[in-house]
């Protein structure tokens, strides 16, 4: 009996050491997890599969673990960056969507979004992007399929526009049988129609231009483009296709518009009033204000670019005003998520923690920053508790840096160590 009982023990000994075999323990000197408001007095997070396990200290550690050990590192959730367009690749955006083949965008598309991932953006929410068809969409599905390693994606692959808005083409003659970058729609058939082939082909969120934008040729982004009766139109499809709805505003009315109708995020949102503030309160629309890309040009760091008149003119004349408007509605309750609206295959991805500091400057706290970029964009992208945040049954998505981001947000430009899905994508912090 003894001798069972011995066989017995020395069996559950050796199974208990294979189970821990399947276990990663990453290791780091602070863990600030995305919810709470202090840094988590445990330093490790243990990892089977692609699932957190648990979040632990040292002493926890089972025996047969692989232990990554980053010392006084600081373990975060990875990255969110709600307002993407990896395929943008050119200033002349409106026309280079033409110049390739999607084919060419996937692959050249797959490179760009490595080097975010390598940033520590584990994740991205595509706000339309510079394809005639679907490619990221494609890459998406090849990243659930195991074949390669990107962000996670969701999104639109395209933004409606009406005739003549943001998303046409505005400066062609009319003989020119061009696609324009947006899917263009007039009227709730068109939409209706536009939003299923967009859910038929893979995107799981709507975009649309309610106002003009900066940037187009031939927009006013204080015109309000799309009538109720066609918004109307755009929420009510998406509802039935089960796709929540971001919307591109900078004209006062028509981000109220878009809040009273029941969209999921409001983007830019430029000339936001006190009314669509509370407005946004009152109905729990995300605000994605993407206040960097304004600066991105003007800004040192990053070189000597293209200075482009519209940011020149918003930059010396209503920047220090819009601050003040997003400072506003993060003091009234509005939940602000952090989006880039940059593009393109190559562009230092560091430079996306910039708008964490612009956030600041509109009077977060650096841990209120973290968030916007972790736990709250999950819970815009119904994804809470699964990205976005270090807690059991999450996604291992883990970045570390070497320095404590709360004294000094800067440091999430120089992202050490990351884990997609529990698998390692960069580590150059291991002891």
């Amino acid at each position: 009996m003894r001798a069972l009982l011995g066989l017995v023990l020395l069996w559950s000994a050796s199974w208990n050491a294979i189970a821990a075999g399947d276990i990663t323990a990453v290791v780091g000197g602070r863990i600030i997890d995305g919810l709470a408001k202090q840094p988590l007095e445990d330093t490790v997070i243990l990892v089977k599969g692609e699932r957190i396990t648990a979040i632990t200290n040292r002493a926890e550690i089972p025996d047969g673990a692989t232990v990554i050990d980053l010392g006084g590192a600081t373990l975060l959730p990875g990255l969110i960056d709600s307002h993407a367009h990896p395929l943008m690749a050119e200033d002349d955006y409106q026309t280079f969507h033409l110049q390739k083949s999607s084919a060419y965008k996937a692959l050249k598309g797959y490179r760009g979004m490595q080097n975010q991932l390598a940033a520590g953006w584990t994740t991205l929410r595509i706000a339309g992007d510079g394809d005639v068809f679907y490619a990221n969409q494609d890459l998406e599905q090849l990243r659930r399929e195991g074949v390669i390693h990107v962000p996670r994606l969701f999104g639109a692959a395209h933004y409606l526009s009406i005739t003549g808005g943001g998303g046409d083409l505005n400066y062609f003659s009319p003989e020119q049988g061009l696609h324009a970058d947006g899917l263009i729609v007039d009227g709730p058939e068109e939409i209706r129609k536009a939003i299923r082939a967009e859910a038929k082909y893979g995107s799981d969120w709507v975009k649309v231009l309610v106002t003009g934008a900066f940037m187009s040729v031939g927009d006013d982004p204080r015109s309000v483009q799309f009538s109720e009766e066609e918004m109307k139109a755009v929420v009510d499809e998406a509802n039935r296709q089960g796709m929540p709805v971001m919307a591109h505003a900078h004209a006062t009315e028509g981000i109220k518009m878009a809040v009273r109708l029941g969209v999921r995020s409001i983007e830019h949102g430029r000339y936001l009033d006190a009314e669509g503030i509370k407005l946004m309160r009152k109905h729990g629309t995300y605000y994605v204000p993407t206040i960097y890309v304004g600066d991105y040009y003007m800004d040192p760091r990053n070189g000597t670019l293209r200075q482009q008149d519209a940011f020149n003119d918003y930059s010396e004349n209503y920047r220090h005003i819009f601050i003040g408007l997003v400072n506003q509605a993060h003091q009234a309750g509005v939940k602000i998520a952090v989006g880039l609206d940059l593009g393109g295959y190559n562009y230092n991805a560091s430079v996306n923690a910039r708008e964490l500091q612009t956030l600041m400057e509109a009077g977060m706290t650096a841990m209120e920053a973290i968030k916007a970029a972790t736990s709250v964009p999950a819970e815009m992208l119904y994804r809470e508790g699964q990205i976005g945040s270090l807690q059991v049954g999450a996604y291992a998505d883990i970045i570390a840096v070497a320095e404590d981001p709360l004294a000094n947000i800067n440091a999430l430009e120089r992202v050490s160590f990351v884990m997609s899905n529990g698998v390692v994508i960069k580590n150059q912090l291991q002891k």
